[in-house]
């Protein structure tokens, strides 16, 4: 039977999941500019108002526990900011395929580190990555797009080779960097971290042809 989860892996994993809803925030509120229409433009506000209240309430556990959330966030500026600096989207369907794309890769790598939290911790990061409203609203303007235009199908598979190349990447060097707790916590058990990102680029390629989209 695994060892209780060390409260120093608790806060570090909080921290990068709270760290991941505010900049999620920051994005849906841009991306909602390059919406086609103004019933997609207010369906993305609604869904980055989500994200902050997902951050909010990650900020608060992380009070509770004793923990400064600016702080604990810090240290996970860098690799996720590189990540979506290197993928800005040019137009409103790149911005909904990295939604699609992008976001689910970093959610379910996030959420295998989560399995290896104890009870309630897993459950507040489950809840908050499990948020499917926009995943299943980008995946409906993807197939819509594809099915106006088949060609679009060639460039949106390009640019999401790209997202899960760079997804990939930073998750990479979040497992590798010195954290001490949140290190070990990913290692927990034995993990082999190469095993893990072989089940989530399998996921990724589900997620591709689930909307058209060529691997």
């Amino acid at each position: 039977m695994s060892a209780p989860t060390t409260p120093e892996a608790v806060v570090d994993l909080l921290g990068l999941v709270a760290y991941g809803e505010l900049l999620a925030f920051d994005r849906m509120a841009a991306d909602a500019r390059l919406a086609p229409d103004l019933r997609r433009r207010a369906a993305l506000s609604e869904m980055a108002a989500a994200e902050i209240g997902n951050y909010r309430r990650l900020s608060d556990w992380l009070t509770a526990l004793g923990a400064t959330p600016d702080d604990v966030m810090a240290p996970y500026v860098e690799p996720l900011q590189a990540y979506h600096d290197s993928t800005e989207p040019k137009d409103w369907l790149e911005a909904v395929t990295k939604a699609y794309v992008g976001d689910a890769i970093t959610d379910d790598f996030l959420g295998e580190i989560a399995d290896r939290l104890d009870e309630p911790y897993r459950r507040l990061v489950r809840d908050v990555l499990h948020e499917s409203r926009y995943a299943d609203f980008a995946a409906a303007e993807i197939r819509a797009a594809i099915e106006t235009d088949p060609r679009v199908a060639n460039r949106l598979s390009m640019w999401a080779r790209r997202l899960v190349g760079e997804a990939l990447s930073q998750a990479g060097r979040v497992a590798a960097a010195d954290r001490g707790a949140l290190t070990a916590l990913i290692a927990r058990d034995g993990t082999d971290v190469q095993a893990t990102f072989r089940r989530l680029t399998a996921k990724h390629t589900a997620r591709m042809a689930a909307v058209g989209l060529n691997n």
